[in-house]
């Protein structure tokens, strides 16, 4: 499995496949959803700028993400890439649930979906803790793309995308996948890092990894060999 994972504080990075004139230039072709979204100053306010251009797709696989060009650097962003031998298809229905999301992703309690758009998340935080919030689907590509973000009063505000692409050669589909938190006022980046008991980039890696298992073989195993969590 490729990793690859991003703290945006202090990131001063601006090389990339789309320069920042032709982003800009796509952005601002969306009208006040792009203005709305570029205020926010987060992973979310990008995703939604794009969704409102109408180029989501085409931005968040630039190698270099809307961050950089519009300055934002107070959160802390993961990236994972997996490939796994399942096409597009069956993986993004898999995903588009997010009742399936804690099957594999073990700081996820429990995910209620409300309709297309809206689902409620709890989450494990420590000392037996939790934390909650609810979430929206801020856009949506039949087999390529989910982007969601945290609604107002969210008890940690995040936003993320899944991207799903065939891999070179038939070899299934490479999952990326973008997670961004932004931490409450007063909490600095370290503290918010370890919220769920482990650094971010490796809560994903070991996610997908789990993600991968059950997609492939249909159970997850066990740090004792054993098996689990059946689909």
């Amino acid at each position: 499995m490729e990793m690859t994972t991003t703290n945006t504080t202090n990131q001063q990075e601006n090389s990339g496949n789309v320069s920042d004139a032709e982003r800009w230039t796509s952005l601002i072709g969306g009208g006040a959803l792009v203005l709305y979204g570029l205020s926010q100053r987060s992973l979310r306010g990008a995703l939604m700028a794009v969704a409102g251009g109408g180029l989501v797709y085409r931005c968040v696989t630039a190698q270099t993400g809307i961050q950089e060009a519009t300055g934002m650097n107070q959160s802390i962003k993961v990236e994972k890439t997996v490939t796994i031998n399942k096409s597009p298809e069956e993986l993004y229905r898999f995903w588009h649930n997010f009742e399936n999301l804690p099957r594999f992703m073990k700081h996820l309690k429990h995910v209620k979906v409300y309709d297309e758009k809206r689902s409620h998340w709890i989450a494990s935080a420590p000392m037996g803790n939790s934390v909650e919030w609810d979430a929206e689907i801020i856009n949506d590509q039949q087999n390529k793309l989910i982007a969601w973000a945290s609604v107002e009063g969210a008890d940690i505000d995040n936003s993320g995308f899944v991207r799903f692409q065939p891999a070179p050669a038939d070899r299934g589909t490479e999952v990326k996948v973008v997670m961004e938190y932004n931490p409450p006022g007063g909490v600095v980046g370290s503290a918010i890092a370890k919220l769920f008991g482990e650094e971010p980039e490796q809560q994903i890696v070991s996610d997908l990894r789990r993600f991968k298992q059950l997609m492939e073989t249909g159970e997850i195993a066990t740090t004792e060999g054993q098996t689990s969590c059946r689909q």
